[in-house]
């Protein structure tokens, strides 16, 4: 293997870079304050049969590139065996050099597996499978093992309103650790582009909140009644998937008669659906203000341009690409509606389009009220965009329009144990990025200065942000 790829310096291209990642940054503990971890498995303690089921199950990222090189997906998202579907993956690695993908997989063998000696490949897979699978029965290997091996300190996973956050529940009594806390996705809850299949999550909210809803008032007590019960059960995050804000004008009246046609399962028109949605982003807005809650907006996704596949997998399957929506207008108009209430609660704003980078850095400025340190922020890099360019160009927007100081740092979206290998990542670029400034004469060379700011960006300006 050449000395330089996934040696301890791996991206560290001289001294102070080495020094900062080494001595300061890789040794704190994470805050992951968004991933898709499944907490089921958290609570139950599992260990994996096999690589393949902690490696490949629900990984699109992984999907996607074996599909473009040419593998079946029976091997992908089918029937064939844990380890016919490590080898199909085997053998795409090869081809994913360049590709994030190829950097995160040999990450990820270094820590935990200890494999640092040899690449993957279709020669390699079989040792690699062995050796991979005679590890899994370990302790560290447990769900709540590998947490602890990666240091982490806070998880943050994603559910649904109507859930009834047992196993978040179960964790806590068992006096684990690492703290695990639900994070309120309502996304559901504004997705009436479909009366019927709406209604049929508002049956489940209506079981999970003892309320009968026969009207938009109802609605809205029974949401709060469930963002309450998440409340005390520690969540303090919202998070919501968006192609873009909405803040369309509308009236009370207006959207009292729209949610009547919904439960009349009519099929809405589009300024009636970006009303409801408007209404719907409003109140979610005011709910997170009022508990001291941090809204996450998402934005950006074009999601299952596929149809075939979407009617065949279902969502999150690896059919989903950056779009171009329009996000400035609508982004402000919502952010301003708050503001002028008082009621902007804490804000992080992640962008997927890098063509987006630099207007949401200018976004954030307009709604800073010194309140907090970097109140609103500009989230990392994410889905297709954390890899070593995208995080590049989101630090340096942030960097040249903001304060990268009080940036709040990485997380791993993800539903794998073993992404945590890209906080390494991150750590490490921001460190050679420091580093190459301080080389270059951009920055001082002044330790004190730079290791407060790598301890802020990587560990605590997340652990006083966020009211955990």
């Amino acid at each position: 293997m050449n000395n330089n790829f996934m040696s301890d310096n791996f991206l560290l291209k001289n001294k102070k870079a080495q020094d900062l990642y080494h001595n300061v940054a890789k040794q704190l503990p994470i805050i992951d304050y968004h991933c898709h971890l499944p907490v089921k498995e958290i609570a139950d303690n599992i260990n994996f049969e096999t690589i393949t089921k902690i490696w490949l199950n629900g990984d699109h990222y992984k999907w996607r590139a074996m599909r473009t090189n040419g593998i079946d997906e029976k091997y992908c998202t089918g029937n064939a065996s844990d380890w016919e579907k490590f080898l199909a993956w085997a053998e795409t690695v090869s081809n994913t050099l360049r590709n994030p993908l190829y950097h995160w997989t040999h990450l990820e063998l270094k820590n935990p597996f200890g494999i640092s000696d040899k690449l993957l490949n279709k020669d390699t897979a079989k040792e690699i499978y062995d050796k991979c699978n005679s590890l899994l029965s370990q302790d560290i290997f447990s769900t709540r093992g590998l947490l602890k091996h990666f240091n982490v300190e806070t998880v943050c996973t994603t559910d649904d309103p109507v859930d009834t956050l047992e196993y978040h529940k179960k964790i806590k009594d068992d006096g684990f650790s690492v703290k695990v806390l639900p994070a309120w996705r309502p996304d559901k809850g504004m997705a009436v582009e479909n009366p019927e299949l709406f209604l049929q999550w508002m049956n489940k909210l209506q079981e999970a909140s003892n309320i009968n809803i026969s009207n938009f008032s109802d609605y809205l007590v029974a949401l709060k009644n469930r963002h309450d019960y998440f409340h005390a059960n520690g969540c303090r995050l919202s998070d919501h998937g968006l192609e873009t804000a909405y803040a369309e004008d509308y009236t009370a009246s207006e959207i009292e008669k729209i949610f009547a046609r919904i439960l009349k399962k009519e099929t809405l028109n589009p300024t009636d659906l970006l009303k409801f949605k408007s209404a719907m982003m409003y109140e979610f807005g005011l709910m997170d203000f009022e508990k001291g809650w941090t809204q996450q907006l998402h934005l950006g996704a074009l999601r299952n341009n596929n149809s075939r596949m979407f009617r065949t997998l279902g969502p999150d399957t690896g059919w989903d690409s950056i779009g171009d929506f329009e996000i400035a207008r609508p982004l402000s108009k919502y952010l301003d509606k708050l503001d002028n209430e008082n009621k902007l609660a804490r804000t992080i704003i992640y962008n997927l389009n890098p063509a987006d980078n630099e207007l949401i850095a200018t976004m954030i400025g307009n709604f800073q009220d010194g309140t907090i340190p970097g109140k609103l922020q500009f989230g990392s890099a994410w889905w297709f965009l954390d890899q070593l360019d995208g995080m590049e160009k989101q630090i340096n927007a942030l960097s040249n329009l903001g304060l990268l100081s009080r940036f709040i740092g990485m997380l791993t979206d993800s539903r794998c144990f073993l992404s945590y290998s890209r906080h390494e990542y991150f750590r490490r670029l921001l460190c050679r990025i420091l580093g190459d400034d301080v080389e270059n004469g951009l920055i001082p060379d002044d330790d004190s200065m730079l290791e407060e700011m790598v301890n802020n960006i990587c560990y605590y300006n997340a652990k006083n942000y966020f009211a955990f």
